[in-house]
């Protein structure tokens, strides 16, 4: 059987704490509700500077540079112990707000975003350094708007500031004057998932030296909802990444399903290959602004830095068996069913007991599981807990209910079969798909053999159902052979059975003239 195969992964990470401070959901509740708050006060002694969010060893971890594993020889906490000043890594890259507000501006399709006059020419500087955009693309950079009228227009609340610190260097307008799903603040919102997103595509091709036009299709798997007043969430987030990214040849569609749906996008993609229908899909997603500083407020009683500062996104490439990359068994998926409860065994049981079991394997039989990989120096302040080590936990322990393990081997199992968890609480960006980039290279190097993706979703955030979602897959090594069946579209198969009928006439015509 032919199966698709992993033969890219990208990822990227945003330094922003002026828009966490100025547009994170947490921050701006409480400036609504106590805008003189000690907490408003007090969050701006924890800032991280841009270099120490980049010796950050989970930061490092996410783009490629630290392989997870290391992580348990840092010493800890993280935040007070740096490993590397390296924002180049080898699936992505780090930058910093200042060239993030340029990509925002970038990903403007509808001359929304104004830079100021004194900001606008460095960003244009910064960005025509890397060579990432065309010098057409770049051109919007040349315009911009003098500081007073960008104060105008954010004291009449038409328009959202564009911070570095507390200083104003830009704004995103509204997009319509009574639509609520197009205020300033929306948009914003969708411009800083778009423009992550763009990012982590554009270093998927230049990490990888892909050929654009080869690409054929973008499933996007963020949260954010793309849309007016008559059709909220509507879309296309996909097309409109694919755009500014010079996929020409790619058409795509947007899949929503909270936490879950980066997972969900792989296996669309991997079927899409499979069947034949596309050769090519990028699946990408980029990060929200709305989750940045969820919990900063614990942070700061902590006495912490403020550690939810990053905006993250990702780009997979899910293309046809080449013999040579990490395979995708689309034979063995983990579903957790409408019918399979809630409760976390439940959920462990349906998306990774039940697919292991239907195949005769065993829970160890599998090198390294991915579920929920949040970073556990956030999550554990906030009252959290080590949410991967709870997985972890979770599997070793149903390993012992089957009478696969002992009982007193479960820290050695998640310690040997897990990883410590890197990567920001961005939601969707954290369900099993940040180890993918490392599970493909060490797989590649023939460090790995196989490895669980295991994506994860509360769906009763959006109050529609309180049921759970999960679905779970597989990367394996790749044996090397290839298929020699090729997948026939139904007009190659018309036009063979013309052939056939043709020969089968011509041959009767033949018979009949002897006679």
């Amino acid at each position: 059987m032919n199966y698709p195969v992993i033969k890219a992964a990208s990822y990227v990470l945003v330094h922003a704490p002026s828009i966490m401070i100025n547009n994170g959901t947490t921050l701006t509740m409480e400036r609504a509700q106590n805008p003189h708050s000690k907490f408003l006060i007090d969050i701006n002694n924890h800032i991280r500077d841009f270099d120490t969010a980049v010796g950050y060893a989970p930061n490092q971890v996410y783009i490629g540079n630290l392989p997870p594993e290391q992580l348990e020889e840092v010493s800890k906490p993280c935040y007070e112990n740096s490993v590397s000043n390296n924002k180049d890594g080898k699936f992505g890259e780090i930058i910093d707000e200042a060239e993030f507000y340029g990509l925002i501006k970038l990903a403007d399709s509808f001359n929304l975003v104004e830079l100021s006059e004194e900001f606008s020419p460095k960003v244009l500087e910064k960005l025509n350094a890397r060579e990432l955009f065309s010098k057409k693309r770049l051109s919007v950079l040349e315009k911009s708007k003098p500081i007073a009228e960008i104060e105008e227009l954010v004291s009449s609340n038409k328009a959202q500031g564009l911070y570095l610190g507390s200083n104003l260097i830009g704004c995103v307008r509204e997009a319509h004057e009574t639509d609520p799903n197009l205020n300033s603040h929306v948009i914003l919102e969708n411009l800083v998932s778009k423009a992550s997103g763009i990012l982590a595509i554009n270093n998927l091709k230049t990490k990888h030296n892909l050929n654009p036009d080869e690409i054929d299709y973008i499933i996007e798997t963020s949260e954010e909802a793309i849309g007016d007043m008559n059709q909220r969430g509507g879309g296309n987030m996909a097309k409109a990444i694919g755009e500014v990214c010079m996929l020409k040849n790619a058409t795509g569609a947007d899949i929503r399903a909270f936490c879950a749906a980066p997972a969900h996008g792989i296996l669309k993609a991997a079927s899409l290959v499979k069947a034949g229908i596309f050769k090519n899909v990028v699946v990408v997603a980029g990060g929200s602004s709305a989750k940045l500083g969820m919990n900063s407020r614990d942070h700061i009683n902590k006495d912490i830095p403020v550690l939810e500062d990053m905006v993250a996104g990702f780009a997979v490439l899910v293309s046809e068996n080449d013999g040579i990359n990490p395979i995708i068994r689309t034979d063995n998926i983990g579903t957790h069913t409408i019918g399979s409860g809630s409760s976390p065994q439940a959920v462990i049981k349906a998306v990774v007991i039940d697919p292991l079991q239907k195949n005769n394997m065993k829970v160890s039989d599998i090198n390294k599981y991915a579920p929920e990989l949040q970073n556990p120096e956030i999550t554990v302040p906030a009252g959290a807990g080590d949410v991967p080590l709870a997985n972890y936990k979770m599997i070793a322990a149903m390993a012992v209910k089957n009478g696969e393990i002992e009982k007193d081997d479960i820290l050695e199992f998640a310690k040997k079969h897990g990883v410590i968890g890197f990567a920001p609480t961005q939601g969707h960006i954290p369900s099993g798909i940040p180890l993918i980039g490392h599970i493909r290279q060490a797989i590649l190097d023939d460090n790995l053999n196989n490895s669980m993706i295991i994506g994860k979703g509360s769906l009763f955030l959006g109050r529609m159902t309180d049921l759970f979602d999960g679905i779970s897959f597989i990367i394996e090594k790749n044996s090397g052979v290839i298929d020699s069946k090729q997948y026939v579209s139904d007009e190659d198969a018309k036009q063979q059975i013309r052939e056939i009928i043709a020969e089968i006439l011509e041959n009767v015509v033949d018979s009949t003239v002897r006679r």
